[in-house]
């Protein structure tokens, strides 16, 4: 691999099914029988692997991505796919001719939030004998995505997700995770989640899941009691709160994707940030100045919604991207909300990015944000 590689970007990987069917009403969906006239299929990569890879790609970062797929003829369509954005995207990508791949048929019925209908495939044994940790040393961000969709990272309460980010940390790099929202009814939904994060979080330096997903997995009575509009009963003071919890767990930068509400994010103390700035295997222009103690918010910016897929894993990207030119905070989520915003505009995850001058024009053009609040900032 080329020693340039800024981020390799690891964990779940899959085929995105998106039928267009925002004329489809939702409550419809639970009459058996009936067949619904919907438009075409989007066909594309999905998954954090994709979502934020391809992100980071069109956004001019040197990235590679690390996963796996099946011997079928999704897994070839999933190469494929791949390789039409960039052939340097697969070289990491392994072939397990026995399996069936994963994928996922997206439902978005009038525009509503996304119904999924996922197949886990080789996602179900992803583990650290598919992370290559020498190259992971010559990469200056590792970033997985997805533990809840990668079962064997989670089971015995994350014992090898922890051992992986260790191992990551050992490499020399700045390690980064997300989330996906867990089923409820599955594997992930029973999880012990305070334990997984207590594990696993004193080895990961950035760490920033949707308030949906870190709700779920520590807040979960205020997950359940406010499903209906989570959004409405934010605060600076609780998401502060909730920031103080994860960055005791030992993140040096923790936030949250709140959606039509923006970026949230915090640095942890000086201590922390000196730790990973003064690290000189981790190659990055980061100022431990900028971001000890910060604590920063920026509102969505105002966009024609056409589709959500992968809003926050582009959202994600951003902010990586830029952490690699050394942003400070508040400079960083204004990025995260702009790729997340250039996202939105189309149906599936990936095709709405746009390079990073032509996403700086539209910043620099005055791009409007939200009229939105978050209550004490």
């Amino acid at each position: 691999m080329n020693r340039n590689v800024d981020i390799i970007v690891s964990g779940h990987l899959c085929l995105d099914l998106i039928p267009r069917m925002e004329h489809v009403p939702l409550n419809s969906l639970s009459s058996p029988g009936r067949l619904f006239e919907v438009g075409a299929m989007d066909v594309s990569t999905g998954g954090a692997v994709s979502n934020t890879g391809l992100a980071l790609h069109r956004l001019g970062v040197s990235v590679r991505l690390m996963a796996t797929v099946g011997g079928d003829m999704l897994g070839r369509a999933t190469v494929e796919f791949l390789n039409t954005r960039d052939p340097a995207l697969s070289q990491l990508i392994t072939v397990q001719p026995e399996l069936s791949s994963s994928y996922t048929i997206v439902l978005a019925p009038q525009k509503v939030d996304r119904i999924f209908l996922h197949a886990s495939g080789p996602n179900a044994l992803f583990g650290i004998a598919n992370i290559d940790f020498t190259l992971i040393a010559q990469t200056k961000i590792f970033h997985l995505g997805y533990p809840p969709l990668l079962p064997r990272l989670i089971a015995d309460n994350g014992a090898e997700l922890e051992e992986l980010y260790r191992r990551a940390k050992l490499a020399g790099v700045l390690t980064s995770m997300d989330l996906t929202l867990p089923d409820p009814n599955g594997l992930s939904g029973q999880a012990d989640w305070p334990t997984i994060l207590r594990r696993t979080l004193p080895y990961v330096d950035v760490f920033v899941p949707s308030i949906e997903e870190i709700l779920f997995m520590l807040r979960r009575t205020d997950y359940d009691a406010w499903r209906g509009d989570i959004l409405a009963h934010l605060s600076a003071d609780y998401l502060d709160a909730l920031a103080t919890d994860l960055l005791e767990m030992g993140p040096a930068i923790v936030g949250f994707k709140l959606g039509a509400l923006g970026f949230y994010v915090r640095g942890n103390r000086p201590s922390r940030l000196n730790r990973l700035v003064l690290n000189r295997l981790v190659r990055l222009p980061l100022r431990a100045e900028a971001w000890a103690n910060a604590r920063a918010w920026h509102p969505a910016f105002q966009v024609h919604v056409v589709g959500t897929t992968g809003a926050g894993d582009s959202a994600y990207a951003g902010f990586l991207a830029a952490l690699l030119r050394g942003m400070g905070p508040q400079d960083a989520i204004r990025w995260a909300c702009a790729v997340g915003a250039c996202n939105v505009e189309a149906a599936d995850a990936t095709s709405g990015i746009r390079t990073w001058d032509e996403t700086q024009a539209r910043l620099d053009a005055g791009w409007p944000t939200l009229d939105v609040c978050l209550p004490g900032l």
